[in-house]
């Protein structure tokens, strides 16, 4: 019924920069936030950025001034741009679509940064 696509994930030295992409597809009605999470091994997911449909954003302390988000409500399309990325960032990125009531992720895409 509903569907995150990403794309964009990949390798990039420290310093690099990566934007991610995330379709929403399906019968998604009254969506609050669209966002990223991020999962490196060992370690909890958690919340890299999330943007309302009225255009508030929020950022993980680790990121701020790094990354950002943005999105296109007519596509129900999110995106994160990563700049000045570090090896700390490398992480499987899920995209995030919900309601408030029912949650929607994505497959999840690698991102690693390395030299």
């Amino acid at each position: 019924q509903v569907q995150l696509v990403e794309s964009g994930g990949g390798l990039v030295q420290p310093g690099g920069s990566l934007r991610l992409s995330c379709v929403a597809s399906g019968s998604i009605f009254s969506i609050y936030y669209m966002g990223w999470y991020r999962q490196a091994p060992g370690k909890e997911r958690e919340r890299v950025a999330t943007i309302t449909s009225g255009g508030s954003t929020n950022y993980a302390d680790s990121v701020k001034g790094r990354f950002t988000i943005s999105r296109d409500n007519a596509k129900n399309t999110v995106y994160l741009e990563m700049d000045s990325l570090k090896p700390e960032d490398t992480a499987v990125y899920y995209c995030c679509v919900t309601n408030t009531v029912v949650f929607y992720w994505g497959q999840g895409t690698q991102v690693t940064v390395s030299s």
